[in-house]
């Protein structure tokens, strides 16, 4: 792919840098800084959705025709690199990133119609009903149930890792509605309003300290029909398509260019046998080592991109994307709590709320490298572990 910047490309760098120096507060850089999930913190994301939302911008990767911006792939790659090394807060983009282009393919005329201008304003917040206690990378064992019952379904079950269900106000979700054939044949695609009565979350505390994830139960939530994407127990082929943009359509590589400068600025600060760590040897090898894979990773996002702009889709090479981008991203990690060593044991979430005053133990940029680790812990096993991905590519990207 092409990557040389034309006149024009640097005349859009400069808008876009002139809006995130105007729009992008340091409370929301602070809140970028300090985040350890995958999601900056709620309240903080959404007034940063509504800016991107107000300049016209919030959907980069959807067609103008849906309210996207139709942006070529450099200007979208500008955008991608300046918002990560400006410190944007990442969105809560489930809505965006994965039910609005199944919506726009795969949905009718009159969701499409509902659906998408909510999605676009943050109306409407997308949680992901997919994995269940007993399905997770076996996705298609699942067995939440949907039973028509006139014009409605009545869905029982219950959903796990669901990231975002306290907030959200919609599901998109995955159900049973036949026990006939193949697994994979019997599921469907359903919309779900989350103040369906019938509907309890309960949180899920990880190991970094985070409540990002919940368990969703599902008792009796009736369901209109009209809320279900695409043909009866053809959930399936909805689902792959969205697991596409899932894996392959986040933007691995400027997160990690941002990422890498961070640890850069903490190996610069920690000391190292009367130096900076920045001058330790054996560091500076690892350190070069990431940077190596973190260009592969932005060069190959670029090639998907480009599929994606020819096929509307990232197709199979997404998995590439994904086991890049998330073991890239371990790496990183590692190296992180390597250069703050002891100073990575304190547990001290509130010191990560950003505007708390309480005073850190350790330097400040070491306050979120521990979190950072163990949530990424989890990168390589959610949106379908990375020995999955591997048979994906094998069989269909290398055909074998």
């Amino acid at each position: 792919m092409h990557l040389d910047m034309t006149t024009d490309d640097l005349a859009f760098r400069d808008e876009v840098r002139a809006f995130l120096d105007d729009k992008l507060s340091e409370e929301m850089r602070e809140a970028t800084r300090l985040t350890s999930g995958v999601f900056a913190e709620f309240e903080i994301g959404q007034r940063w959705h509504k800016a991107l939302y107000e300049r016209g911008w919030i959907a980069p990767g959807w067609p103008e025709e849906h309210g996207g911006t139709g942006w070529n792939a450099m200007q979208r790659y500008i955008y991608d690199t300046e918002a990560n090394l400006a410190g944007a807060p990442r969105l809560f983009s489930m809505g965006l990133r994965m039910v609005g282009p199944v919506i726009m393919k795969f949905g009718n005329d009159e969701q499409k119609a509902h659906y998408l201008p909510r999605i676009l304003s943050a109306e409407d917040v997308w949680c992901q009903g997919y994995s269940e206690p007993g399905s997770g990378s076996d996705l298609a064992s699942l067995q939440c149930r949907a039973v028509a019952d006139g014009d409605d379904y009545v869905v029982n079950g219950t959903k796990i890792w669901t990231t975002g269900a306290h907030y959200a106000n919609r599901m998109f979700c995955l159900v049973r509605t036949s026990t006939e054939g193949k697994p994979q044949e019997g599921i469907s695609f359903v919309l779900i309003d989350m103040d369906t009565p019938g509907i309890s979350v309960e949180p899920i505390i990880t190991i970094a300290g985070d409540h990002e994830v919940n368990q969703v139960f599902l008792d009796e939530v009736r369901v209109p029909q009209a809320n279900r994407i695409g043909p009866e127990n053809d959930g399936w082929t909805v689902a792959k398509y969205l697991l596409e943009f899932e894996r392959g359509g986040s933007t691995y590589g400027s997160n990690l260019a941002a990422g890498l400068l961070r640890l850069r600025a903490i190996a610069a600060a920690e000391r190292s046998g009367g130096g900076c760590l920045l001058d330790d040897p054996d560091f500076s090898a690892r350190l070069a080592e990431a940077e190596v894979k973190q260009q592969a990773v932005q060069f190959t996002e670029q090639r998907i991109m480009s599929e994606i702009i020819a096929r509307g889709q990232p197709g199979p090479a997404s998995s590439m994307m994904k086991v890049l981008g998330s073991e890239t991203n371990q790496m990183i990690s590692e190296l992180a709590v390597e250069a703050v060593h002891y100073h990575a044991a304190p547990y001290q979430p509130e010191a990560r709320v950003p505007g708390s005053n309480v005073e850190p133990i350790g330097p400040g940029h070491a306050v979120p490298v521990m979190p950072k680790y163990l949530n990424w812990r989890a990168a390589t096993i959610y949106a379908g572990s990375n020995e999955i991905q591997r048979n994906i590519m094998a069989k269909l990207v290398l055909g074998m």
